[in-house]
């Protein structure tokens, strides 16, 4: 009926012939699939800006105080590598900013260097600039530098041999810009503008945990009405999921940084902790849930049994998710989420007792596995969590319908294993 309402025009013309409705419908899932994608992207984008709000607030204030410190203070006519350096210091490597000011030293100390040896023996000009870039970025990969350290020092060395012709005494002013730059960044990331570590974790958090929870729910859905499609669609966006967790774990050392080097954040360092130690976990439950997908759509396509614990169990570990995020947001002990891990593995076990197939029993497996890595991401160890999980498994050692083990005889490992 909404999609009557959205548009008329197109489902009138579709009453004229049952060709013409067909194409309606197309047309019709196509607009909606494409108002579905332009509002996806719009707050993916707004999300994205959000994120990087605050780091854009400390790159400016940084630049801006970098060239009055430098121009007014330094008296350095044109500052232009300090505010550079500001810039380069926070933006291109959140949560090791401090590292980061080192290497910028280190990088231009290597391009002043090789730039003024090269050009006194050598001169200036174009084969002897190849020559300089050349020697800056063989000889710091030759010591082991960071990748920063080898662009700081080539990048050095180009302006080195393009600008001395022209600036006299430009070594000096460079050495001093990179301290000002690097200073002034940690400056501003420490005391002037330190970012709330827990508000950027739990930004950077979201979008890995709701697109975890979200596929484990639609492939709840799938298992209950064996749609292999949506079981397939869950698989693949779940693979994509590299950015997420790239975001999250930058995120988790940058605030970690914070509460190290923002004495305002200091009393944020033990809460910092518990996220730091679900990162991991986190990870784990991501890959040991695409392992469990996958096997659910083999389980459709082969059309095994799909009891109905099953996927309440998968629909429980999705919910065990949210309340994961919530709890970490709010600060409280993730009790909920303990208990919601423990019923979606007493569901699989349920699961089964009534009897599954072999692509049925790596789903059940999969259930306990990542309910395991929910349990550790909770702040529980793995030896508890794994403890917990056995333990709300149940009796359910076996399919129902076999016979007890004679007294005396071990017993085989039928129950799916953890980890």
């Amino acid at each position: 009926m909404a999609r009557d309402r959205r548009l008329p025009v197109w489902r009138r013309l579709g009453r004229r012939g049952g060709e013409s409705d067909v194409d309606s419908m197309r047309i019709a899932d196509a607009v909606e699939e494409l108002r579905h994608r332009s509002r996806a992207t719009l707050h993916d984008r707004l999300h994205r800006v959000r994120m990087a709000l605050g780091l854009a607030v400390q790159a400016g204030l940084a630049a801006a105080l970098a060239w009055v410190v430098s121009h007014e203070f330094m008296n350095n006519p044109q500052p232009v590598f300090a505010p550079i350096s500001a810039v380069g210091t926070l933006a291109a490597s959140v949560g090791q900013r401090l590292r980061r000011t080192v290497e910028l030293i280190i990088g231009v100390a290597v391009g002043v260097f090789l730039g003024d040896v090269l050009i006194y023996f050598l001169g200036t000009g174009g084969w002897q600039l190849g020559i300089v870039v050349t020697s800056a970025i063989l000889l710091t990969i030759f010591f082991g530098a960071s990748v920063a350290i080898v662009i700081q020092a080539a990048a050095t060395a180009v302006l080195i041999v393009t600008l001395s012709p022209s600036t006299q005494n430009l070594e000096i002013p460079r050495f001093v810009d990179a301290f000002i730059g690097g200073g002034i960044a940690l400056l501003v990331t420490a005391i002037l503008l330190p970012l709330n570590p827990l508000r950027v974790i739990n930004r950077a958090a979201r979008p890995a945990l709701d697109l975890l929870a979200g596929q484990l729910d639609i492939t709840a859905e799938a298992l209950r009405s064996r749609d292999r499609g949506g079981a397939q669609r869950a698989l693949e966006r779940l693979r994509e999921n590299k950015d997420e967790l790239a975001t999250f774990t930058e995120a988790i050392e940058g605030a970690k940084e914070t509460s190290t080097l923002s004495p305002a954040r200091w009393h944020r360092r033990s809460e910092l902790t518990h996220y730091a130690e679900a990162a991991d976990p986190i990870d784990r439950a991501m890959r040991n849930s695409g392992t469990l997908i996958r096997r659910a759509v083999t389980m459709i396509e082969d059309e095994e049994p799909v009891p109905e614990p099953l996927p309440d169990a998968v629909a429980h570990l999705a919910e065990v998710v949210r309340l994961l995020r919530h709890e970490f947001a709010v600060g409280e002990e993730p009790e909920k989420a303990r208990e919601r891990s423990l019923r979606a593995v007493s569901e699989a076990g349920r699961a089964y007792a009534e009897g599954v197939g072999f692509s049925g029993s790596v789903v059940v497996a999969q259930v306990r596995t990542t309910a395991s890595d929910l349990l550790v991401a909770s702040g529980l160890d793995q030896e508890e969590a794994n403890r917990l999980v056995r333990r709300s498994f149940g009796e359910q050692e076996k399919p129902a319908g076999e016979p007890a083990e004679r007294q005396g005889t071990p017993k085989p490992p039928t129950a799916p294993p953890i980890g």
